[in-house]
């Protein structure tokens, strides 16, 4: 999503995300007993809302990533990398939070291995769409 001034533009490809990540929490719902959505707006709720997570969390992991290269000291580098693997195991525990915070008992994602595990299924799933679209859009310039 793009911001320009106070509104907010959708671009196709956050919808593509938000109905990957649908897709992967219905599986996720269908195959392990510990990952609950309470019924079909429930969970596309909960896809919109780690969409809007994953965005937020992508943002904050590019700048860590951007102070690890641009520090000038190993110490620097290290509280910056420090910070990224916080980040990283820290979302796990936000996203938790968040959908708890949001949607109460409707939805459930088991512990902090499950979400973990959706998470990369999420993120491996976006990508391996992303470059199929990629393979299939016109280099003219054209779409």
């Amino acid at each position: 999503m793009t911001t320009e001034g106070a509104s907010v533009r959708i671009r196709a490809v956050d919808l593509v995300d938000v109905f990957v990540y649908l897709v992967v929490l219905g599986l996720f719902t269908q195959f392990l007993p510990n990952v609950i959505t309470e019924s079909f707006l429930v969970s596309l709720l909960t896809a919109v809302l780690f969409k809007l997570a994953l965005e937020v969390i992508a943002v904050l992991k590019t700048r860590i990533l951007d102070r690890v290269r641009a520090a000038r000291t190993p110490a620097g580098k290290t509280l910056n990398a420090a910070l990224l693997m916080l980040l990283g195991a820290g979302s796990k525990f936000v996203i938790l939070w968040l959908t708890d915070l949001v949607f109460g008992d409707a939805v459930q994602l088991g512990g902090f291995f499950s979400v973990t595990l959706l998470i990369v299924v999420l993120m491996l799933a976006r990508a391996g769409i992303r470059l199929l679209v990629d393979r299939t859009r016109p280099r003219d310039g054209t779409a």
